[in-house]
């Protein structure tokens, strides 16, 4: 299923996408040479707006939980692109112990564990599942809305390394983001490879880092393919040391929305565009769509009441929020059967493998739709979106499509320069 564009798709994003079209071959070329310079994360996902007008990723997922809601036709694709990666990182493995989040009870996530368990099989490995929960004492097995089931067994350190009971393998795969800390049974481990690497997690990412390289990516990318760079990339700033709570930093936040919001409309005025620009704050580090509001002006982030001040002040694993990034908004016109939508692109490797719609019959095309009631529709890739065709129109599915893994693809390289700036970080006990 394509998605139905409420907005008629002429002007700058229509020319974008045909400049993508028209420049393929300089732009693969681009990407191969940046990545001989640079090595990509395992896996990431990217959540990409289009506002019509505009094309741009608003977050970066370095350990995705979606590979459930890919379309089957897409395993072969994240098959290839999965053995490429482990061909690189460890050529001689026969086994990976993945390791998931904590969450048990949320059998969604569960099936995408087993779907990346699945592609990692394919691959050639033994797969078993290491949990670092304390509720997962001895093997659990846990059945799943498809009638499949999975094994869950406890993470157990040998030494300076990891494993299940009776495998010790040369590389672990996260598949949890670390929002409570470096688990004890994960730090200082040795001789093993860990994928993502613990700087990876949200104990040490910031989302701001990740837009700073980002910045940088999309800097060298806009001036080969002659393009204005805001066409594909978000404003934003960030701002430390807030206390929801107990309102300290109220004022500073507010100038930081005013700066992004003034920044914003010079542009809409540029291009002629005839809507509300907005910002979007959310917690500069953590995921699920939590600690985020949505901002029309300054005068919205003073003076809170108690239900706001409760949601900004904490995320996921009840992670306190004191940093936020302030990130232009970036409207979305994309709609499926009435219900507003958004693009997510999935990758592992370098090689963009799927993706999905998220749909939210509840949400507007100026919210956040990482919220409770969205649902999920797979990507209707015909062919895989590193392959458009040049004598279609610019917006037919498969050229859509591949000005989204453009995006995606331009993230993944700003998260693998985001990583080596961050390697040296010490982490936290």
């Amino acid at each position: 299923m394509v998605p139905h564009l409420v907005t008629a798709l002429t002007g700058p994003l229509l020319d974008l996408e045909k400049r993508m079209l028209d420049k393929t071959t300089e732009i693969e070329r681009w990407f191969r040479m940046a990545w001989n310079e640079n090595t990509p994360p395992f896996y990431s996902s990217v959540d990409v707006r289009n506002a019509g007008f505009k094309l741009a990723p608003v977050d970066t997922n370095l350990f995705p939980g979606g590979f459930n809601n890919l379309a089957p036709d897409m395993m072969p694709l994240a098959i290839q692109a999965a053995m490429s990666a482990i061909e690189k990182i460890c050529p001689e493995a026969r086994s990976m112990v993945l390791v998931p989040e904590n969450h048990t009870r949320n059998t969604f996530y569960l099936s995408n564990v087993a779907r990346l368990a699945a592609i990692l099989k394919q691959t050639g490995l033994d797969i078993r599942l290491g949990s670092v929960s304390p509720e997962i004492s001895e093997p659990t097995r846990f059945d799943l809305p498809d009638g499949q089931h999975i094994l869950l067994e406890p993470l157990k350190r040998m030494g300076n390394r990891v494993g299940v009971e009776g495998l010790e393998p040369c590389a672990v795969l996260l598949n949890n983001d670390l929002s409570a800390g470096v688990p004890p049974i994960l730090q200082g481990i040795k001789d093993q490879i860990l994928l993502p690497p613990l700087h990876a997690g949200w104990a040490t990412r910031r989302k701001s880092a990740h837009f700073k390289a980002y910045d940088s990516v999309v800097d060298a990318f806009a001036e080969m393919l002659e393009i204005d760079p805001w066409l594909i990339n978000p404003y934003f700033t960030h701002r430390n040391q807030l206390n929801f709570q107990e309102r300290v930093g109220e004022e500073a936040l507010a100038q930081a929305v005013d700066e992004v919001l003034a920044k914003t409309r010079v542009k809409y005025a540029e291009y002629g565009i005839d809507e509300q620009p907005y910002v979007v704050v959310k917690a500069d580090a953590g995921t699920y769509g939590m600690g985020i509001m949505t901002v029309k002006d300054a005068s919205e982030v003073v003076g809170l009441n108690r239900k706001q001040r409760n949601k900004m002040s904490v995320v996921k694993e009840g992670l306190q929020v004191s940093d936020v990034i302030i990130q232009e908004g970036v409207h979305t016109f994309e709609s499926i059967e009435d219900a507003v939508a958004e693009p997510v692109v999935y990758m592992i490797d370098r090689y963009v493998v799927g993706g999905f719609y998220r749909v939210h019959t509840g949400r507007g095309r100026d919210e956040n739709l990482n919220a409770p009631g969205m649902h999920f529709v797979p990507l209707a890739f015909e062919t895989p979106c590193n392959t458009p065709d040049c004598s279609d129109r610019p917006d037919a599915a498969m050229n859509r499509f591949y000005a989204y893994g453009v995006i995606g693809r331009l993230a993944a390289l700003a998260a693998s320069q985001e990583l080596e700036a961050t390697a040296s970080v010490e982490l936290a006990a």
